[in-house]
């Protein structure tokens, strides 16, 4: 072999031009545009959260200048220790700590028990064909859609009765029963995306109802429980309106306490204590928001669209 033929192969290879979608320039105009838009959008929902956390840190004398965006000259921390133990509403001089452990007494039986109920719902219309099943699905599905206003007067009626109207109690009742539908519609969702074939080989073997939902389903669920407990526990810590009409001055949520913070009339309007209570109202659906995050998005992808 002459050295002209042993020099085809590499002639070859650099004759050969690299295959494949040419790479895209970082500052074309498509990521400018995508790019531009995500900044602008960062910075409409971001300043109002800045405007909040400066001015809790500041004095009433500097934010009596005017300039709500400048950062404090001198931070303190007063406003947010007064939002939690000492600002008034009415007659009580206590802050937004006995409003946030009835908030936490509210919210952590009725996460557990809507969930609980709707994973349950959700598995039984999936996988077991019940007579009535239709029936009862469309009757939650018209349930997830019924304003809340509708249904004030008739509930208080039914918890006066009861005797658990103006109690913790009764309020953890309403927030199940109005959480059931739109997780339901979620768990069910997500349980018919699980292949059938498990469930098909599991009723051979002998397991049961329960053996089946809880050795079965439950270990393949996580992301759909994660979502269905940021959706309930975002939805019972902020809400207002149940918790002015079902709970008394003694029982009020957090949310109801930061109202009559905010609107007092008593006195000089702080409005560094109203937004330092504003930012700890909201600390607790964020943190749990922003630590399972992923899992909402994974959950909400596989429970929402398919079924």
């Amino acid at each position: 072999m002459d050295s002209s033929t042993a020099t085809l192969p590499t002639s070859h290879a650099a004759r050969a031009e690299p295959r494949g979608k040419k790479p895209q320039r970082r500052l074309s105009r498509r990521n400018i545009i995508i790019y531009g838009t995500l900044t602008v959008a960062a910075i409409y929902y971001l300043l109002p959260l800045y405007v909040m956390v400066v001015t809790s840190l500041k004095g009433m004398p500097e934010i009596r200048l005017g300039n709500i965006f400048s950062p404090p000259l001198e931070i303190t921390f007063e406003p947010w220790v007064k939002a939690w133990a000492t600002a008034c509403t009415g007659l009580n001089c206590d802050g937004l700590s006995r409003g946030f452990w009835n908030s936490v007494r509210i919210t952590i039986p009725s996460v557990i028990l809507s969930i609980l109920v709707a994973s349950v719902n959700g598995y039984a219309l999936a996988n077991w064909r019940f007579k009535g099943a239709n029936i009862f699905f469309t009757i939650l599905i018209v349930g997830a859609f019924i304003p809340y206003q509708v249904m004030l007067y008739p509930i208080v009626i039914i918890l006066r009765e009861i005797g658990l109207y103006g109690s913790l109690t009764g309020l953890v009742i309403v927030h199940t029963i109005f959480g059931m539908p739109i997780l339901t519609l979620l768990f069910r969702n997500y349980f018919t995306s699980i292949p059938e074939e498990l469930f098909k080989a599991a009723r051979v073997d002998g397991a049961g109802f329960w053996t089946i939902y809880l050795r079965i389903m439950l270990p393949m669920s996580l992301p759909i429980f994660v979502v269905a407990m940021i959706i309930q526990v975002t939805g019972i810590w902020n809400d207002f309106l149940f918790g002015v009409v079902y709970t008394g001055p003694e029982t009020y949520p957090m949310t109801v306490q930061l109202n009559n913070i905010v609107n007092s009339t008593q006195g000089v309007k702080e409005y560094n204590v109203n937004m330092a209570a504003t930012i700890i109202t909201g600390l607790v659906p964020l943190i749990i928001y922003f630590i399972s995050g992923k899992l909402f998005v994974r959950g909400i992808a596989a429970g929402a669209v398919k079924g």
